[in-house]
């Protein structure tokens, strides 16, 4: 049986939210609610980049307490470095993930995101279609000024490159878009969330989601004029 709704005070640090990122939303002091699923616990056994997968799938269904995102954190931290880019994005991902659903004390979980990020691009910038380099990118943008030395432009550089390295993913226009945005320059964004609109399919429903209320933003479908 589940915990109740979590009952502690919530404030919302930011309103741009992305699928790998930054609600920036809980107060300390307050225990993560609900239980946690089996599926974390027994991805334990199988490595950073199972308990990754596990929690993505969790989030995918719908079904993710912040016991599972807690618990997911402390089992990659715990997991053996395998030398691996698959085993730092699996880090900086899930570290990503609790900080969607905590406060300020999640700042240092930032900190921790970023350095794995890193770490996946050093040992393979290549890894996932350059995935650690859209989620540092999007860090950057969306979390500049809670980290040390953060470079909101230097964050847009990292998706436009992922942009060009691969045109054709819905996901790394939506990104992009969404840093164009978020930095207080939405023309540039109206032709890669055309892009993402047309690849809408190949979208998770919390990005699709996401593309959603950026093009409400920005006026509505109409306003786009894509053709």
């Amino acid at each position: 049986m589940r915990a109740p709704v979590h009952a502690c005070p919530r404030r919302r640090l930011t309103s741009v939210i992305g699928a790998a990122l930054l609600g920036l939303a809980s107060l300390s002091g307050c225990k993560p609610s609900g239980t946690v699923d089996p599926t974390i616990t027994e991805a334990k056994a199988e490595g950073a980049w199972a308990i990754h997968e596990a929690l993505e799938a969790r989030i995918a269904a719908g079904k993710v307490s912040e016991a599972d995102r807690a618990a997911a954190l402390e089992s990659v931290r715990a997991a053996a470095d395998d030398g691996t880019a698959a085993h730092a994005y699996a880090r900086a991902a899930v570290a990503g993930r609790v900080a969607e659903e905590r406060g300020l004390k999640a700042l240092k979980i930032l900190e921790e995101m970023r350095t794995w990020a890193l770490e996946s691009i050093e040992r393979d910038p290549a890894f996932e279609g350059q995935a650690a380099k859209r989620l540092l990118g999007t860090l950057y943008v969306l979390a500049a000024n809670h980290l040390e030395d953060g470079d909101s432009e230097e964050g847009l550089e990292l998706l436009e490159e992922v942009v060009d390295a691969h045109p054709d993913v819905a996901l790394n226009h939506l990104r992009l878009a969404e840093g164009y945005i978020a930095l207080g320059d939405p023309d540039p964004a109206f032709e890669s969330l055309c892009v993402a609109q047309a690849g809408r399919d190949t979208l998770r429903a919390e990005e699709a989601a996401l593309l959603d209320s950026l093009i409400a933003e920005l006026g509505g479908a109409e306003a786009l004029g894509c053709s």
